[in-house]
């Protein structure tokens, strides 16, 4: 499980808006056996993120809480929006081709129809991701609220 430190900017009924309090990473950014990608991102002067996240901890605006991502959901996510319409863009590209008679119309119905595939499939990964079964995105969740409360 993917987790990080995070301090609640903003609660709209059942999510919050939170403020990364971490780097990112494996939370190891500061110790010396760790990749040292939190002092890279330091140095090239990377901005604390904000991201929506269901809100189960119930937690209230200034709370440090800790929001969790389940295993795999990045690499599912990361084919759902990348794969897909890279091969919807190749399979149009394909099917366009099969539309000349020439090389120089071969071309351009190949550019036509990849362009209506990277189409299709952007379309098709974002009605996926919505959805609420297998293929959809997870959103991170604030599990539970620190002891601790920023104001």
């Amino acid at each position: 499980m993917l987790e990080t430190h995070a301090i609640i900017i903003r609660v709209e009924g059942k999510e919050a808006l939170v403020e990364s309090t971490q780097g990112g990473g494996c939370g190891s950014c500061d110790s010396s056996g760790g990749c040292g990608s939190g002092q890279l991102s330091r140095l090239f002067g990377a901005k604390s993120r904000r991201f929506r996240v269901k809100n189960e901890a119930n937690a209230q605006v200034g709370s440090i809480v800790s929001v969790t991502l389940a295993e795999g959901v990045l690499l599912r996510s990361a084919l759902l929006m990348y794969m897909l319409p890279l091969i919807f863009l190749l399979a149009g590209a394909m099917y366009g081709a099969k539309f000349s008679n020439d090389a120089w119309s071969a071309d351009t119905c190949a550019a036509v129809g990849g362009f209506i595939g990277l189409a299709t499939g952007f379309v098709l990964s974002r009605w996926l991701s919505l959805g609420k079964g297998l293929l959809s995105v997870a959103r991170p969740v604030a599990v539970y609220p620190s002891v601790d409360k920023v104001v």
